[in-house]
């Protein structure tokens, strides 16, 4: 995993002090995104009422944060399945076993071989871009954290573009761009030994897609900048240097600090983000020290 761009920062806490009480409350961090959400233990049955605030709050804030979540692999697809149907992710080979809608993210190395994707996040994206349908969000669950490190960076891609300049607003409006699973996986390869080479099939999962480079959340009429540095090749119907120049400086933003809520894992965190709406980084930790958690995904719709 990479070093983060953006210095270490203490995770930001719950915008007011507070008592915690009985029945569910969300507070949101003093950060550009983000909530902590209090009185749910995702290991019971979730009532309609309190499934339309998490789901509320969660268009709110595009990142939500339950802390100390004991579930097992099976109540964690299960309050995935809340949301809508799930997605399995190309690489097969680390999904959890029994459960082929858990992709196991780890750095962890057992007889031999990776259990997991260890190198996940390596550059900021939104998950399953490369998709006719990307993810609506993603909800990662800590399983093994390690000592030092292990940070998930999110950056607010609806902020993005209202605070974008006025240039690159005009730059940008009514194109389209591809995105594809292979963009930086032969570097990915480089990096790391372990990851895998992609059989015909799956490569034939992967095709390149076009979609808009600025994409209007489906539930909320919000704009937001759709490129990411992992998955987006090029703008489609602009010369190759002019394309990457200005995907280049696109990507620019993503990582400033005033766009970005740096998540510090506590045991047991599950986090449950909107890829509409984010884009996300892995900070990285010293390969020495492992590192385990499931991740489930939502299948979202056709941007536009």
């Amino acid at each position: 995993m990479s070093d983060s761009p953006i210095s270490s920062r203490t995770t930001p806490t719950a915008s007011r002090t507070f008592t915690p009480a009985a029945g569910l409350q969300i507070h949101p961090f003093d950060a550009p995104l983000g909530a902590e959400v209090f009185g749910l233990d995702l290991s019971q049955p979730l009532d309609d009422a309190d499934f339309a605030r998490i789901r509320q709050a969660h268009l709110d804030h595009h990142v939500l944060v339950f802390r100390d979540q004991r579930i097992t692999p099976d109540q964690h697809i299960a309050f995935s399945r809340r949301f809508g149907p799930l997605q399995i992710h190309v690489l097969k080979q680390f999904q959890l076993a029994r459960h082929e809608e858990i992709l196991v993210v780890s750095n962890i190395i057992e007889n031999g071989a990776p259990i997991g994707l260890g190198d996940a996040g390596h550059f900021w994206h939104s998950d399953l871009s490369y998709k006719e349908t990307p993810s609506l969000g993603s909800l990662l669950h800590a399983q093994e954290l390690p000592e030092e490190g292990g940070d998930t960076l999110f950056s607010n891609m609806h902020l993005l573009w209202d605070t974008l300049p006025a240039h690159l607003r005009r730059a940008v409006e009514g194109r389209r761009a591809e995105h594809t699973y292979l963009a930086k996986y032969a570097e990915l390869q480089r990096r790391n030994p372990w990851r895998p080479n992609l059989s015909a099939e799956q490569i034939a999962e992967v095709k390149p897609v076009i979609h808009p480079v600025v994409r209007v959340h489906p539930e909320t009429g919000r704009r937001a900048l759709f490129v990411s540095e992992h998955f987006t090749t090029r703008i489609v119907d602009l010369p190759e240097d002019e394309s990457r120049a200005l995907l280049d400086e696109l990507f620019s933003y993503v990582a400033q600090p005033a766009n970005v809520y740096r998540h510090q894992w506590q045991p047991h965190d599950l986090v449950f983000w909107d890829n509409r709406s984010v884009q996300h980084l892995a900070a990285g930790c010293p390969d020495s020290m492992r590192r385990k958690l499931y991740r489930t995904t939502v299948e979202g719709d056709a941007p536009f």
